[in-house]
Order: structure tokens, then sequence, then C-alpha cells
């Protein structure tokens, strides 16, 4: 966190939380949600200033809730996730780049959901790939050792083929996508306790 951050803290302990006004959307993009957005339930505007962007990435954090938020100075906003409190893709230079900038570090658990969203876990740190990576990472899928095709994996989702399928070694879990807050966690809508 931020020192300029910790300084407003002390200086200021009771500012009001917020919510509903900040995303994170399924490929790592932070949108700000005005009363429109948040009204008729829309993602918001994307961020695009660079010094905005690196100072949430720098304060952001989870309350003991799970619920994932961004330390404004003395106030917290609170992050509406449409996927995981992190979004991961692929770099050819670092392995799995989380959307934060910070390598996601050695994958200890993947899931694969019924909608085809691809979930890796180093640590605490949840991510779900972005959409636009998952050709990239379809090659090493393989399914009993070997290549897998698009119809055995589509039929390995639907739970109508058997056998183990791995990525890069590690064994593939099917998990259900309303699963997934529970099952790691988090919070997708935080809210006022």
């Amino acid at each position: 966190m931020d020192d300029i951050v910790k300084q407003a803290l002390a200086k200021w302990p009771n500012v009001p939380y917020c919510y509903g006004w900040l995303g994170l959307d399924a490929r790592g993009n932070w949108r700000m949600r005005d009363e429109r957005a948040q009204h008729l339930n829309l993602p918001g505007d994307k961020l695009h200033h660079a010094a905005l962007v690196a100072f949430i990435v720098r304060n952001y954090a989870a309350d003991e809730r799970g619920c994932w938020y961004f330390q404004n100075g003395p106030q917290r906003v609170y992050v509406q996730l449409e996927a995981t409190p992190y979004i991961v893709r692929t770099d050819p230079a670092q392995g799995w780049l989380l959307h934060t900038g910070a390598a996601l570090g050695p994958v200890e658990e993947v899931v694969l959901t019924e909608t085809g969203a691809l979930v890796l876990r180093s640590g605490g740190a949840v991510a779900q790939l972005d959409d636009r990576d998952f050709a990239q990472v379809l090659h090493r899928l393989q399914m009993d050792g070997a290549a897998v095709d698009d119809d055995a994996l589509l039929a390995w989702m639907d739970g109508a083929a058997a056998g183990a399928l791995t990525l890069d070694g590690v064994a593939v879990q099917r998990v259900a996508a309303a699963e997934l807050p529970a099952r790691y966690g988090y919070v997708s809508v935080p809210a006022a306790p």
C-alpha cells in the first residue's frame, strides 16, 4: 500500500466504504461504473489512465470477508468482479502474468468450468485466463498424456468423457462457474455488511 494511502487512513479513519463504482472485467480491465452503469447492470467505462490504473493495482487487496477493494486514500472502494480476483494472461517471456503485472507463480491447481473458463491457482492468487489467450494454451492441455482435440475437450467439459485432463502436468478439475467464489473464498459483488 502506498505511504500516502497509509497517512490518509491514519488521518481519516472512518470514511464510509464505496460499493458498486469499480469493476474488474474478465479481461483484466478496471471499469468505472457510474450510476447509469450500476442501474442498468452494465460493465462501465474502461479506465485508460496509466497512473490511475497503477495506483489501483498498488492498493488492491481483500478484506476478511473475501471482498476485493482498492484503498483510495482513506476510502475503500469495493470491486465488482466479473470473474475472479485476478485475470491471467500468457506472456512469451514471463509465462503466466496477472493483470496487475505480477507473475502468477507456480500453478498448483487448474479448474475448467462448463462455460470454458480456465482458472489457475498459485498460492492465494486465483486467476481466470483471459479468453483471448485460450488458443495459446489449448495445445498445452492433454488428455491421458496425449494432445486433446476440441471435440474431446468439449465432451470432457460436459462430463460425457472420462479421462485425465492436465495442463502442463497439473490435473484439471471440472468445477461449475457458480461454485468458484465459494471454492476460492472471494465475493464477486461486495455489499455493505
